[in-house]
């Protein structure tokens, strides 16, 4: 496996409790939708929930994406390791498919 399979980040408690907190909502977000098939709701009133849904992963995204540039991104630049660079545009390239 590569290098990059097994990187880890530490992060603070606030921006876990962020971004945990985040996913929660999200994931309550997401059994609501379920719910909302599950008795029958009306197609636009589904969908109005779904585009929240994605919305609040795009929201989460962004925080992620920022927390990595101002630490891993930055740190790593500052060490001399500029393949950190291709990773990034890697990453946002997969991310604006």
């Amino acid at each position: 496996m590569c290098e990059c399979c097994h990187r880890t980040k530490k992060r603070s408690d606030e921006e876990y409790k962020s971004l945990i907190n985040r996913l929660s909502r999200i994931e309550g977000q997401i059994r609501g939708i379920k719910g909302m098939v599950e008795r029958d709701a009306y197609c636009p009133d589904i969908l109005v929930q779904a585009s929240a849904v994605g919305a609040a992963l795009n929201a989460f995204s962004k925080e992620l994406l920022a927390s990595h540039i101002r630490t891993c991104v930055a740190d790593d630049i500052r060490d001399g390791k500029d393949e950190t660079i291709d990773e990034l545009v890697a990453t946002l390239q997969k991310m604006m498919k």
